[in-house]
C-alpha cells in the first residue's frame, strides 16, 4: 500500500476509521506511525467518546461522579503516559482531558473530521469499501475500522419484567447529570444490577442528603472487588497471582478475597452462582460500607411491577418512586446492514477481536470487554492492523481464524457464566502477550508469501 497509490475503480488505498474515541484515536496514530493514509470521521465536535461528559453526539454514558475503574497506570497508552499528578483512578475530566493531549501531542487532532456521521457502510467492487456520510457524500476505502463503541446503545431487561409501573424509569445511560437539587431527593429508588454502574449509583443514591432509601436488586449474585488490594490499586497489586498455574490462583484468589472482603452473603448480597472470576468484575470499594450502614437494602430479583409497588421473587413488596436499570448495553453498527454485520445477542466473531473472517478489509478497534482498560488493547490492536495493511503481517487463512475463534469462545464459556456481557470479554493479561505471539507468527507468513496483494490493489 502506497500512500499515493490509487486502485481500480477510484477506490482510494486509505482506511476509514470510524469514530474518535479512546479506540479510535490510538489506532488513527498506528497508521500514522506506518505511513497508511486515512481518514478518520467522528459525529461529536471532540475526542474521548464515551468519556465525553455530555457529549454532544449523545452517546456517551458518563454520569458527573464518574471514575475509571482501572488504575492510572494500566490504563494508559505505552507512548503517552498519563500525568503523574493524576490520582490512582482518574475522573471521567481527567480522562477527556488526557485523550486531548494525547491527539495534539501527536498531530492527530487535525487529520480528524468532526461532527461528520458515517450513516452507511458497505462493501464495494474488488474488496473496496463505500462510506456514506450523513450529509450524503460517498468515498471509497479498501479499508475500514469500527471503533464506535459499545456502550451507548441501552439494553433494557429482556423480556421486560410483568406488570406495570406508574413512577420514574430510566437506564443508567440516562444518568447522566442530575444537577442540583439531585431530582431523586428523598425518594425511594430502585436500582436494577450488579456490575459496575450499579454499584456507582447505588452509592450515589445512597449518600447523605440524596434518596430516602435505596435498594438494589439483581437477577444473580456478584463477588465485589475492592479498590485497592494491600494500599495498592487492585490492578497493580493483584499481579502476582498470575504467577501461579490456573487451578492455584483460583484457590489464592478465594482465600485473598476471603481475607480482604468476607463473603458477599456476610453483606447480605446474594450468593453467586459462579466461582470467583466467572464474571466481569464488579469493582466498588463504597458500597460495602453502604451495606454495613444500611442505606442500601439488597433484593432478589424484580417479580412483577404493580403501580407504584415492586414485587420481588422472594415474595417482599416495596413501594419504590423511580427504577434505574443498570443493565448493560447492546453491541449496534447503525451504519451496516444487519444482514451484513450485526452482533445478536451481544455476540460478533473476530479473529482476536479484531479481523472478520468474512470480510476482509473489515477490522474493529476495542470491540471487547475486558479485565483490566480497553486502552493499551486497542493501542496494540491498532499497530496490528497497521502491520496488516502494510503488508508486513499475514493472516492466517478464514478457516483457521474461525478455529480460533471457536476455541477461544469455548474457552471463554468455560472460565465465565453465560451472559451477553460475555460474549466478547478478555483478559487483558492474557490478550496482549498473545497478540504478540500472533503478530510474530503473521510476520513469518507474510515473509513465505510471494506476490501477495496489498490493500492499494483493491478496488
Amino acid at each position: 500500500m502506497t500512500a499515493s497509490g490509487i486502485g481500480r475503480d477510484g477506490a482510494s488505498p486509505r482506511v476509514c476509521i470510524i469514530g474518535a474515541g479512546p479506540s479510535g484515536i490510538t489506532a488513527a496514530k498506528a497508521l500514522l506511525d506506518a505511513g497508511v493514509p486515512f481518514d478518520c470521521f467522528e459525529k461529536s465536535d471532540r475526542v474521548g467518546g464515551n468519556w465525553v461528559f455530555r457529549n454532544r453526539n449523545r452517546m456517551n454514558s458518563v454520569y458527573r461522579s464518574l471514575c475509571i475503574n482501572s488504575s492510572r497506570i494500566r490504563s494508559q497508552y505505552s507512548d503517552f503516559p498519563m500525568p503523574k499528578d493524576y490520582p490512582d483512578y482518574p475522573s471521567h475530566q481527567l480522562l477527556s482531558r488526557y485523550f486531548d493531549a494525547y491527539v495534539d501531542h501527536f498531530g492527530l487532532r487535525e487529520r480528524i473530521q468532526f461532527e461528520s456521521e458515517v450513516c452507511r457502510v458497505e462493501p464495494h467492487t474488488n474488496g473496496a469499501w463505500s462510506v456514506v456520510l450523513a450529509g450524503g457524500s460517498e468515498h471509497r476505502y479498501a479499508a475500514v475500522g469500527v471503533a464506535n463503541g459499545h456502550h451507548w446503545d441501552p439494553r433494557w431487561p429482556e423480556p421486560p419484567f410483568e406488570g406495570e409501573f406508574r413512577g420514574a424509569q430510566m437506564h443508567s445511560h440516562d444518568y447522566i447529570d442530575p444537577g442540583e437539587p439531585h431530582p431523586l431527593f428523598g425518594k425511594r429508588v430502585l436500582v436494577v444490577g450488579m456490575g459496575n454502574s450499579a454499584m456507582d449509583i447505588a452509592c450515589e443514591l445512597s449518600a447523605p442528603g440524596v434518596a430516602q432509601r435505596v435498594y438494589l436488586a439483581a437477577r444473580r449474585g456478584a463477588y465485589i472487588l475492592p479498590k485497592y488490594l494491600l494500599g495498592r490499586p487492585l490492578d497493580e497489586s493483584a499481579g502476582w497471582i498470575g504467577m501461579f498455574p490456573r487451578p492455584m490462583r483460583s484457590v489464592i484468589a478465594r482465600g485473598v478475597y476471603r481475607l480482604v472482603v468476607g463473603r458477599p452473603q456476610d453483606y447480605g448480597l446474594p450468593v453467586p452462582d459462579h466461582p470467583l472470576g466467572g464474571a466481569h468484575p464488579t469493582i466498588s470499594s463504597d458500597i460495602f460500607e453502604r451495606l454495613n450502614a444500611g442505606r442500601i437494602i439488597v433484593k432478589p430479583n424484580i417479580l412483577k411491577l404493580r403501580s407504584d409497588v415492586v414485587e420481588f421473587r422472594d415474595g417482599s413488596f416495596e413501594r419504590v418512586e423511580a427504577i434505574i436499570f443498570c443493565t448493560g448495553y447492546k453491541v449496534t453498527f447503525p451504519f451496516f446492514d444487519q444482514a451484513l454485520v450485526s452482533a445478536p445477542d451481544n455476540d460478533l466473531p473476530l479473529f482476536r477481536r479484531v479481523f472478520s473472517p468474512d470480510h476482509p478489509g473489515l477490522f474493529f478497534f476495542g470491540l471487547c470487554q475486558p479485565v483490566g482498560a480497553v486502552m493499551p488493547i486497542a493501542e496494540a490492536q491498532g499497530k496490528w492492523v497497521a502491520q496488516y495493511v502494510t503488508g508486513k503481517y499475514a493472516l492466517p487463512s478464514r478457516d483457521a481464524m474461525r478455529q480460533d475463534i471457536e476455541t477461544e469462545r469455548k474457552r471463554m464459556s468455560a472460565r465465565y457464566v453465560p451472559s451477553k456481557r460475555h460474549t466478547m470479554q478478555i483478559d487483558v493479561d492474557q490478550y496482549l502477550p498473545g497478540l504478540r505471539w500472533e503478530l510474530a507468527a503473521g510476520r513469518r507468513r507474510a515473509q513465505r508469501v510471494t506476490g501477495r496483494r496489498s490493500l492499494s490493489d483493491r478496488g
